[in-house]
């Protein structure tokens, strides 16, 4: 492989699409990772995670040479920053990934470089990782570029998107939102809008926060619904008929590693004046909670009904539907809140989009419901649909799929 123009450091769901993506368009990318295992894998031109075309787009960019994956850094022109943001206690932000990561290519660094940060932060870490690199290498201070530019994309259509979407670019300076406009604009054909580092930062927040606050609006509806004993289902289909009404759909609550988390980064640094996302996110919480509430006392009734301990069912454990994804799924918060609570009952529980999880035992969705008296339906999965509504069994549908 030739000199790397781009290093990527991060591999998971958006950096190794990405990477892939650069490299597809005759970039040579030197992509990083901490998991020794994740780095061979994509060596032998294949992936770690499940995303449509995405084995066809590393494997074509390993097998050209214009794809290598390791767990250092080298020398390049241009560093992106792909890794995790978590939370400390207190749903505070974690930064130390995006630091490390910085800390990584200091050494590396040379004036006219490109750095930019794709990662989820809070309001301010561009200019802090600026502050960070300029203390260590004050001879290079206002030679570099650097910028934020977060991704918008949509988990199972994610190689689409990063070509197609527009993207939200701010620099720390003029200079650095023109180079990393110039940057993007090899690879992007969605528009590329200016701005600067702390509003782009805040732009991706926000987006994301108000999917939240809408859903929990949603969410709010069916707790509501199920009290007035009205079908949550019909009531936002008919409110929708209003020209200037658009009603989200309720689930079983709100995961992913967007939605969920990212208004956190905005209630940690601003709690007075963010009530309604802090309040959403709130709700949303408690949807997860009261759904497993609701298998519980279901399953009483169950008993009391019938004398006898029931079968459940306990379909799907993703974010969201049609994906592999788990992060921060409230489906797999119910069904780890609902064993807990398990009494001899036989649980079989289903996830179509992976063949094995390290803590349940999986059930293959069609024996599932054959086999179960209480059918709780926790994500509308496509092969979900295809189950007849069968009116001998007991079903709670939290995600909509007989709506």
């Amino acid at each position: 492989m030739n000199n790397p123009e781009v290093v990527m450091i991060g591999l998971g769901y958006i950096g190794l699409p990405t990477a892939a993506l650069i490299a597809e368009g005759g970039t040579y990318v030197h992509g990083v990772d901490i998991n020794q295992k994740v780095v061979d894998t994509i060596n032998r031109g294949e992936i770690h995670i499940v995303e449509p075309s995405l084995d066809t787009a590393v494997s074509k960019a390993v097998g050209g040479g214009f794809l290598k994956a390791d767990t250092t850094p080298v020398a390049a022109d241009n560093y992106l920053i792909v890794v995790p943001t978590p939370f400390k206690d207190k749903n505070e932000p974690d930064i130390s990934f995006v630091h490390a990561a910085t800390k990584a290519i200091l050494p590396l660094l040379k004036e006219g470089d490109l750095y930019i940060i794709e990662s989820t932060s809070p309001v301010g870490t561009t200019e802090k990782m600026m502050q960070h690199i300029y203390e260590e290498r004050p001879e290079l201070k206002g030679k570099l570029h650097i910028a934020y530019c977060p991704e918008r994309v949509l988990p199972g259509n994610v190689m689409y998107e990063l070509v197609h979407n527009d993207r939200v670019i701010g620099g720390v300076d003029e200079a650095s939102t023109e180079k990393a406009i110039a940057f993007y604009a090899k690879y992007v054909k969605g528009e590329l809008h200016k701005t600067n580092a702390r509003t782009a930062e805040m732009c991706k927040l926000v987006e994301n926060s108000s999917r939240d606050v809408q859903i929990a609006f949603a969410n709010e509806l069916s707790l509501i619904s199920d009290k007035a004993d009205i079908n949550v289902w019909e009531l936002i289909n008919l409110a929708n008929k209003h020209p200037r009404v658009n009603i989200l759909q309720p689930g079983c609550g709100v995961g992913g590693h967007c939605i969920a988390v990212d208004p956190y980064f905005i209630v940690s640094d601003y709690p007075m004046e963010s009530k309604i996302i802090g309040t959403a996110r709130e709700v949303n919480n408690y949807k997860s909670f009261w759904c497993a509430e609701k298998v519980q006392n279901t399953k009483l009734q169950f008993e009391l009904q019938h004398g006898r301990k029931p079968k459940i069912a306990l379909m799907g454990l993703a974010f969201k539907p049609n994906i592999d994804d788990l992060r921060e799924s409230p489906a797999k918060y119910i069904v780890q809140r609902v064993l807990q609570n398990a009494n001899n009952e036989e649980y079989y529980i289903v996830e179509p989009n992976i063949n094995e999880h390290n803590v349940f035992k999986l059930t293959d969705y069609e024996s599932a419901f054959k086999k179960a008296d209480i059918v709780v339906f926790l994500v509308a999965h496509d092969e979900f649909k295809s189950l007849p509504k069968d009116s001998d069994k007991n079903i709670l549908d939290f995600c909509g799929i007989y709506k």
